[in-house]
């Protein structure tokens, strides 16, 4: 995924992305940003409606929107391009290859705006726009900790330096699951799931203390990685305190906060002759069972209850 600053995606960075034909470079043209995941079609501002108008957002003209023009003389369309190149807008884009209008080109020179141009048709361009731009665009956040895909859960590891996160997570690999980032893991919220993924820089590789660093990808194969993966939960690593209370039976469920997203978590108190891997791999199936309506705690619970009323 391409690395995008807090001010957003620059235009001149998402014309190649999209292979978007050039008419016209407006002054802004090195310098605007598509700031929000969402496009407009201005069917409405063509007849004058401005009331909501997001003049950030990317404007789309597609064959409705010329059909449309097609009908108004030489006079109304130039006051339709006025009235819309007056906000000050990343850029215009026309859909299906269309021809521009000599008006839209002319006001687009006076008012010094972008006008581009797509050969695919409005709702694939649209919709593949908007899908990447809430990708990109989404909130991020670098989190310390080892994501893996277990089972197909996405389970972050946490914990202090040196506590077995990755060690656990290369044992882990070697029982067939895939490793999406070791260190330092991204997490973006994507309409209000959160994803996680590793910096370039970094991908495929992991450490291991008294090893080095490793290439997961060159050692066990692409069957060994991935590029990232939904987050379904985290597992907390922390040394076994023999005075602190650890829940035995896992009636409640814990959450963490992360970029207004609650996710589950669990605790794994960590000492010698605990089998990590073997651990976190349950916790993974636990929490998949759990999605799917089955708690083994709350099973058990009741039937203690049922046993104490005399019911069993």
């Amino acid at each position: 995924m391409r690395e995008v600053s807090d001010n957003g995606l620059k235009i001149t960075e998402f014309i190649p992305l999209f292979h978007l034909e050039v008419l016209h470079r407006g002054g802004d043209f090195e310098t605007a940003r598509l700031v929000v995941p969402d496009l407009n079609r201005p069917g409405l501002q063509f007849h004058s409606f401005f009331d909501y108008f997001d003049p950030c957002r990317l404007q789309v003209v597609g064959k409705m929107e010329v059909t449309f023009l097609k009908g108004l003389t030489s006079a109304q369309r130039r006051k339709c391009f006025d009235d819309l190149f007056l906000y000050d807008i990343p850029a215009l884009v026309i859909a299906r290859g269309l021809d521009c209008f000599p008006e839209c080109m002319e006001s687009a020179i006076e008012h010094e705006r972008t006008l581009l141009r797509t050969d695919e048709e409005t709702v694939v361009f649209t919709s593949r726009t908007i899908e990447y731009l809430n990708r990109v665009l989404a909130p991020c956040i670098t989190r310390h900790g080892v994501l893996l895909d277990i089972y197909g859960e996405g389970v972050m590891i946490t914990g202090d330096s040196g506590v077995g996160k990755s060690e656990a997570a290369i044992e882990l690999i070697m029982r067939g699951h895939r490793l999406v980032a070791d260190d330092a893991v991204e997490l973006r919220r994507v309409s209000d799931q959160l994803t996680g993924s590793a910096p370039e820089m970094i991908r495929d590789y992991i450490e291991l203390r008294g090893i080095g660093v490793i290439n997961v990808r060159q050692l066990f194969g692409v069957r060994a990685i991935k590029n990232e993966t939904k987050l379904d939960m985290v597992v907390h690593f922390e040394p076994w305190d023999s005075t602190k209370f650890y829940d035995r039976l896992g009636i409640e469920d814990h959450f963490i906060d992360i970029l207004d997203v609650q996710v589950p978590i669990v605790t794994i108190p960590v000492r010698p002759g605990r089998n990590l891997a073997s651990i976190v791999e349950v916790a993974a199936m636990n929490n998949r069972h759990r999605k799917f309506g089955y708690n083994a705690a709350q099973e058990l619970a009741q039937k203690v209850d049922a046993r104490a009323d005399g019911k069993l």
